[in-house]
């Protein structure tokens, strides 16, 4: 259930579609989505799934209201009919890090998504924000990593990593990162996982 007004740095735009001519529409339009407030478009696609997600970075956190986010969602649904469960999310920053190849085109975008099992979102939270997002950060092919909590659409939990390469996901430091003893105490607390690889936008 969403909350009605909440701490705010990004909103999340996302929609499925197996064609991705109506995108670059979209993302003028998203570039002017809120009005008196400056905002930085981080666009992604996945092939595999026809997934597009939109981050609207915001300047400042501020608090946002369900009601706007909604606003926009409808006026959205109705400019592109054709894109399929479109919806706008308002995300909460809680944790980010420049990574090891900081500076680097982030041709690849990599987001993990899940809902804490009962009781257990402050040790996960924990261990994200200390030792796994960290020491992937660090891992070759990592430009940043952040998490966000998402207070609409869900799952809660969304971790994301813009990457040189999709094969930074297969390296060895990045499996030596997953392969803790608390990595493999915490996975199988997730639920309602979504891992999604997309590429980053314009598509090569």
């Amino acid at each position: 259930m969403s909350v009605s007004s909440v701490a705010t740095d990004a909103l999340l735009v996302q929609a499925n579609t197996p064609d991705t001519s109506s995108l670059p529409i979209l993302i003028q339009r998203l570039e002017k989505a809120l009005p008196g407030t400056s905002v930085r478009i981080h666009a992604a696609f996945s092939r595999v799934q026809k997934q597009f997600y939109a981050y609207l970075y915001l300047d400042k956190r501020r608090t946002c209201t369900v009601d706007e986010a909604a606003s926009l969602q409808s006026s959205l649904q109705k400019e592109f009919p054709r894109l399929q469960n479109l919806r706008v999310s308002r995300l909460e920053q809680v944790f980010a890090t420049d990574g090891s190849s900081q500076g680097s085109a982030p041709a690849f975008h990599y987001a993990v998504e899940m809902d804490p099992e009962s009781g257990w979102m402050p040790e996960l939270s924990q261990w994200y924000d200390t030792e796994h997002m960290p020491g992937l950060a660090k891992v070759p092919g990592c430009i940043r990593a952040s998490r966000f909590l998402n207070h609409d659409h869900g799952p809660l939990s969304l971790a994301c990593y813009d990457l040189v390469t999709e094969e930074t996901l297969g390296s060895e430091p990045w499996l030596a990162v997953r392969g803790t003893p608390w990595s493999d105490r915490m996975r199988p607390k997730f639920t309602n996982t979504i891992r999604t690889m997309f590429r980053s936008w314009p598509l090569p």
